[in-house]
């Protein structure tokens, strides 16, 4: 089942609005995920230099304030950031590769859930209506984001197995489907040196993408690899620093709705959750094509 959206805003003078747009979208997916759901929303740059992650502890009193201190005693480093719900968003002038093992040293028990340079990504448990809530999506701006909620037909109802996933600097998928290959993959790619966190099929398909784009692929490229080398059935939305795109697979079982005016691009698995969107009846609406690729690019300067 499961239910996925998707928005990329192409009016500038939207952005203060994309919380507001979304958070609907996602509701209206709530009969198709009810145990969990997650979004991804990118926004609010890092300069040069930083880096942005959002960070995931179960319990909702945790000392996100000792960890900053912590980190600036241990590698020099202020951070600053914002709780949301379980979540916090921390922004630091240090490289990635320097403060994701040194968390995993000093506090394994926090999950890193994104990072980059623009993506925020949040989720919990619960019906999606509650998770919109609990992270305040309506206040929130941004250029575009993906979500999704989920009903857990494999395994248990768990932050770890909710999308999206996120394998990359500001690269993130949600998935409606199955892969079956996604065990081997999944090894073949730990090989090459991705980093996995569950034993979750979509975490695999994100994976697959971040080892294609850091091999040099663009975005289109290494979709139309995924065409031939991730075997199943699927509908992809997938987030970037400054684009969005959409992927089905050759049979196209799983359901999904795009809808596009001047001003905006909008996925969902259900058109309700587009028909509230500014300019809906009047935008061109389409199922998109088996093993077609859809992409959308935010302007440089926007």
């Amino acid at each position: 089942m499961c239910g996925i959206v998707g928005l990329f805003l192409k009016d500038s003078g939207l952005y203060p609005q994309l919380g507001a747009l979304l958070a609907p979208m996602l509701i209206g997916m709530e009969e198709r995920g009810p145990d969990s759901a997650g979004i991804a929303v990118y926004r609010n740059g890092v300069p040069e230099g930083a880096v942005k992650m959002t960070l995931f502890h179960a319990d909702p009193d945790f000392d996100w304030q000792a960890l900053v201190h912590r980190l600036k005693k241990d590698l020099g480093t202020a951070a600053e950031g914002e709780v949301r719900a379980t979540h916090f968003v921390m922004m630091a002038q240090i490289a990635a590769e320097v403060l994701r093992p040194w968390l995993a040293r000093a506090y394994p028990e926090v999950r890193v859930m994104g990072l980059g340079e623009r993506i925020e990504l949040f989720k919990e448990k619960g019906l999606p209506s509650e998770v919109v809530e609990r992270f305040r999506l309506a206040e929130m701006g941004g250029s575009h984001a993906v979500g999704h909620t989920r009903m857990a037909t494999e395994s248990a109802v768990t932050t770890e197995h909710s999308h999206p996933f996120s394998t990359g600097l500001d690269l993130c998928l949600v998935h409606n489907g199955s892969l079956s290959n996604h065990n081997r993959l999944r090894a073949r790619l730990a090989r090459r040196g991705i980093a996995f966190q569950t034993d979750n099929d979509t975490e695999v398909a994100a994976g697959y993408f971040t080892y294609r784009l850091r091999e040099g692929d663009s975005l289109d490229q290494a979709l139309e690899a995924g065409l031939s080398d991730l075997d199943g059935f699927y509908t992809f939305a997938i987030g970037t620093k400054d684009g969005f795109a959409v992927l089905r697979d050759s049979f196209a079982c799983k359901p999904a709705v795009l809808a596009e005016t001047e001003a905006w691009v909008a996925m969902a698995s259900e058109y309700r959750s587009i028909a509230h969107l500014p300019g809906a009846r009047e935008a061109r609406i389409w199922e998109p094509e088996p093993a077609r690729i859809y992409t959308w690019t935010r302007p440089a300067a926007a």
